[in-house]
């Protein structure tokens, strides 16, 4: 039977605008899954849920995690009113509470480089929301992630980082969990869906009118409602086309920004993207959460296929020479992850439990140069070799992610680069 629905735009115009829609819409996805999964947990909206262990491969609610700090979670409804959160004295304990829009960017970090150590109560506001505060922080969308990271320096120190934890304190609303949305994987119907619902949810700034004029020919926008029903199926083939062009643009692919020595480091505007929408759907697939170059820099290795999974069957090595570890005011650490087929990375079970290397490891064996050699392989590799071994997956490849938190100018100017990894 010949399709009699009225034609819509031109068929290429669907398949682009599909593409950046679906781009653009991951981030709304990412967050909300990862929203959804925390209630599905026992979280309560406006309350803090305060992890009391180091991450381990049992995280699964969020990709890249670190396990170097504690993590807090809060998700705020700023639709009923305004919140507060209290900071306590910290002294010199390195600490983040990172606060982001729906659509994954940073609006503000309270952390020892914003306030000091000697803490104090903020006020957090929504959108068209008056506040007498002077200093209020403002939330551009309704639904607010607070993450707070709390530095942990070793097993013997978690009773006292569980007492900085406690001190964080979080006055706000309650409010009833929202629905689960689409999966990132599901047909373009559903996706499209739920990002309509996220849209009128959460509207975009201002700063996004040229990209929501360009899927306008979706039907997505602000205060409308997505309806799949009137494409044609010609439509409908281009519009899973422009899909599937966004999906193969991010899953497995490098993400932009400057690669040397065979590390990826960070864009500009890593945690707060402006309209660089592919990076921060690549940002939101496998590093969601990503604080700000000058809180923390993040990079990863990349191999000679252009991806960041490396072959955990061999052994490699990464040598920092003497006087080359990275150069920051609070700490860095190398953390493994494996590598999942569909973009993401979590911690993998291995025989000493150990996840990360970092300047605050014990029992590291530098050389007598104060170089510092760290061993990756599947299997121990054995002799002097085993107090600087960092294991790899059982089975799947393995990815790895320097953390540099508070990096010195050097390292954000690019004056300081990370060594090769290389083979052994």
């Amino acid at each position: 039977m010949p399709d009699t629905k009225a034609q819509g735009p031109a068929a290429t115009g669907l398949r682009a605008a599909a593409a950046e829609a679906w781009l653009y819409g991951l981030a709304l996805i990412e967050m909300a899954l990862t929203r959804s999964a925390q209630f599905d947990n026992g979280l309560t909206v406006g309350r803090f849920s305060h992890k009391r262990e180091l991450a381990g491969p049992e995280m699964r609610w969020v990709t890249t995690p670190n396990n170097d700090t504690l993590y807090s979670i809060c998700w705020l409804d700023l639709s009923r009113g305004p919140a507060k959160i209290t900071v306590p004295a910290t002294g010199d304990r390195y600490f983040a509470a990172a606060m982001m829009d729906m659509y994954s960017n940073n609006y503000a970090v309270l952390s020892p480089r914003t306030l000091g150590g000697r803490g104090g109560t903020f006020t957090i506001v929504g959108p068209g929301q008056a506040s007498s505060d002077p200093l209020a922080i403002r939330s551009p969308t309704r639904w607010s992630w607070v993450t707070l990271r709390v530095l942990v320096d070793g097993p013997a120190d978690l009773a006292a980082a569980h007492a900085v934890q406690d001190g964080f304190e979080m006055n706000a609303p309650t409010a009833p969990a929202p629905e689960r949305p689409a999966a990132r994987d599901a047909d373009w119907p559903t996706y499209f869906a739920s990002v309509q619902a996220l849209l009128n949810d959460n509207a975009p700034p201002a700063t996004d009118t040229a990209l929501l004029r360009r899927i306008a020919p979706l039907g997505l926008g602000v205060g409308t409602r997505f309806d799949p029903s009137r494409f044609s199926s010609a439509e409908a083939a281009e519009i899973a086309a422009g899909v599937a062009d966004a999906r193969r643009s991010v899953i497995g692919v490098r993400r932009a920004g400057p690669l040397i020595d065979g590390w990826a480091y960070p864009k500009d505007g890593s945690g707060a993207f402006g309209q660089d929408y592919r990076y921060r759907a690549q940002v939101a697939l496998g590093g969601l959460g990503t604080l700000t170059r000058v809180e923390a820099m993040y990079a990863r290795p990349v191999n000679d296929k252009g991806t960041n999974a490396f072959d955990s069957d061999a052994v490699w090595r990464l040598r920092f020479g003497a006087g080359r570890l990275p150069p920051v005011n609070a700490f860095w650490s190398l953390s493994l992850y494996e590598a999942e087929p569909n973009g993401q990375f979590f911690f993998t079970e291995n025989a000493i439990g150990r996840y990360a290397i970092g300047d605050r490891t014990p029992g590291l064996v530098y050389g007598a140069d104060g170089s510092l050699d760290i061993w990756i392989s599947r299997k121990n590799p054995g002799g002097a070799r085993t107090a600087n071994w960092l294991p790899a997956p059982a089975q799947l490849p393995f990815s790895l992610v320097m953390r540099a938190y508070l990096p010195k100018d050097d390292f954000l100017n690019g004056t300081y680069r990370l060594p090769p990894l290389q083979r052994a």
